[in-house]
């Protein structure tokens, strides 16, 4: 079986000549979208807080957007939404504290009709809502000519954007991204904000990536229902308030690549070992004593290994060829 998913994976990564690298749209192979049915998904942000922009940054004239309000985004994503307009921007909190877990530790939700057309937006979090930072968001759309109200983007070019997705399927976020933020503590984020990227490629309102590209996605959207429609923001990793998570350390792992033989760099003994796929799903279980685990019968792909002691918790990311 593992044969078949080499020869996916070598005609996966042959496509990507011509596309930017990324996960590509809902369907297609390799793509990380996390479905609003997911069992992975325990609870949905239930506060918002919603500062509107215009419908046209460069038209102040035609006013701000106005389809939907803060309730729309609260609990499960359902295709009810509010439309930030451009620069607007969504801040919401849950029932508990977000936590640096295994793989994905929240999604965002947009209500896109297809894997082409894309509004998107910048990602934040704060553990104590007043200091936000951003997800290190790259975008590599050609930025020679405006991509239009109507236009597609490639969801190959895009990541640590929200709204790279279609409707139902949400964009996730990893928080050991934001690891040694000074200010941020990824082991109890208590909000989420949203911010509508302007798509325009004119340096005086274009937004950028963390490299300093222009993101360039469909502009203008002078509608009342302009910018990024949010509609939910899902929680993978979450804790009552209040409720210390144990102490997280990286660990080493060789090799890496490996077929699945691998071994750690310190011994364990009586350890609770989980293996999860990119999407957070648990995959294998057990209890570990040792340095070494066999994880030939498992599928080529990416896994996150998380390994618990009764007075720490070490991660780790291993990929099986």
């Amino acid at each position: 079986m593992k044969n078949y998913f080499v020869i996916g994976l070598m005609i996966f990564s042959l496509s990507l000549f011509s596309q930017g690298g990324f996960s590509p749209g809902v369907g297609e192979l390799g793509c990380t979208g996390i479905h609003k049915d997911s069992s992975i998904i325990k609870s949905w942000a239930n506060t918002c807080k919603v500062i509107r922009g215009y419908q046209n940054i460069l038209n102040k004239n035609l006013g701000k957007t106005s389809v939907g309000d803060s309730s729309k985004v609260i609990g499960i994503a359902d295709n009810i939404v509010v439309s930030l307009g451009d620069r607007g921007e969504a801040t919401l909190q849950f029932d508990g504290e977000l936590f640096d877990g295994p793989g994905p530790d929240f999604a965002v939700f947009e209500n896109g009709f297809d894997n082409y057309f894309l509004e998107l937006a910048f990602v934040e979090v704060s553990s104590d809502g007043v200091n936000f930072f951003r997800f290190p968001s790259q975008s590599l759309t050609d930025n020679s000519n405006q991509v239009r109200s109507f236009d597609s983007l490639d969801a190959t070019n895009l990541h640590n954007l929200a709204g790279k997705y279609s409707l139902f399927y949400g964009v996730p976020f990893d928080l050991a991204d934001l690891n040694g933020t000074q200010g941020l503590d990824i082991s109890k984020v208590t909000h989420v904000k949203i911010i509508d990227v302007v798509g325009s490629i004119r340096d005086s309102v274009a937004s950028r990536d963390v490299n300093g590209r222009k993101i360039n996605d469909p502009f203008p959207t002078a509608f009342p229902s302009g910018g990024f429609d949010l509609d939910a923001v899902a929680a993978i990793h979450i804790k009552p308030t209040g409720i210390q998570v144990q102490n997280i350390q990286k660990l080493s792992v060789y090799p890496n690549p490996s077929h699945g033989f691998i071994k750690f760099e310190k011994s364990f003994y009586n350890a609770n070992l989980q293996v999860f796929d990119l999407n957070g799903r648990l995959i294998e279980e057990q209890i570990f004593s040792g340095n070494s685990i066999d994880l030939n019968e498992i599928v080529s792909s990416l896994y996150f290994i998380k390994i618990s002691t009764a007075s720490s918790v070490f991660q780790t990311k291993i990929l099986i060829e």
